[in-house]
């Protein structure tokens, strides 16, 4: 196995007091823009899974399509294994569905 060279997203508790958004900003690319018919959108701060579920929640053809993507928290992969760590408020989220070609 080769040892990674991208950085981890810190998993850490959520800030008890936090006078800035309360909001994430979620960029959909390619196939997830598609499902969704829109490019980009505001969602509650949490977990990546929390973000998902409000995607899905508000755009359900996302359903078919997140299980698929890959994410970005503020330029950093979110490994499926994180997906628990809390996202600050404020963040950009990236959802990246998997690309063909060369």
């Amino acid at each position: 196995m080769l040892p990674s060279v991208y950085p981890r997203l810190e998993v850490r508790e959520p800030a008890s007091e936090y006078a800035g958004p309360v909001s994430v900003h979620v960029r959909l690319f390619a196939a997830a823009r598609a499902a969704a018919g829109v490019a980009e959108v505001e969602a509650e701060s949490g977990t990546l899974t929390n973000v998902q579920d409000e995607l899905v929640e508000r755009y359900p053809d996302l359903a078919g399509v997140l299980p698929r993507c890959s994410f970005l928290v503020d330029g950093v992969a979110v490994h499926r294994e994180d997906a628990q760590a809390i996202i600050e408020p404020g963040s950009e989220v990236d959802v990246l569905p998997p690309f063909a070609g060369g």
